[in-house]
Formats: C-alpha cells, structure tokens, sequence
C-alpha cells in the first residue's frame, strides 16, 4: 500500500454512470476497486437475467431501482429498490428483471 493516506470516493449519480439501457441487455461498469473491495454498478433491461453462478467472494447486492426475481441458493425473493441482499462466498445465485433494474455488487475480496 502507498504511503498516502486514502480518504474518500465519491460518485454523484450511479445511474448517470451507464446511461441508457439498451433492450435485451445487462450493461456493467466497475464504479470502485482497491485491494480489498469492487464495485460494480449492473443496468438490466426488462426480462434480462443472469443465470445461477457462484463467486469466491462473500458479496453484496444493493438493489436500486427496479424489481427482480432474486434467488439464493434453494431460496426466493422478490427484490425491488431498497433490498439489500449479503451472499455468503460460493452460494449459487441469479438474477431476473421484471423491469428495468439498477443494482450494485460488492464484492469482499480477502487478499490475506
């Protein structure tokens, strides 16, 4: 690490990040990453999904605008703005938009 002493990130509009959100398509733009942290900002059209993954990372997705079919491993939920998911690493999940969806993932990356 540097000597510099980090103090702050700041991003005044989000969703001003991506722009438009072309049909048929998920966009991602990473908004932040340091050793420890990335921070992806996704922009889904309608009906868009990303099927069932794992990561390596205990992550976190914050869902901004939108609602989303979210699953969990063998659990369901029913995301829309404001829900806030935290995903153990290695637990399979996906992603659905039932309408246009905005949502940011962090991920928790342990570089020890």
């Amino acid at each position: 690490m540097s000597s510099e002493t980090y103090t702050h990130t700041t991003i005044d509009d989000l969703g001003g990040l991506l722009g438009e959100i072309p049909e048929n398509s998920i966009v991602s733009r990473t908004v932040f990453k340091n050793e420890d942290t990335r921070i992806i900002l996704f922009a889904f059209a309608p009906g868009e999904k990303l099927s069932e993954h794992t990561s390596s990372y205990p992550a976190i997705l914050h869902f901004l605008q939108g609602e989303a079919a979210v699953t969990l491993g063998v659990e369901h939920i029913d995301a829309r703005a404001g829900t806030w998911v935290h995903m153990a690493a290695h637990l399979p999940h996906s992603v659905e938009a039932k309408s246009e969806v905005l949502m940011l993932l962090t991920m928790l990356v342990d570089n020890r």
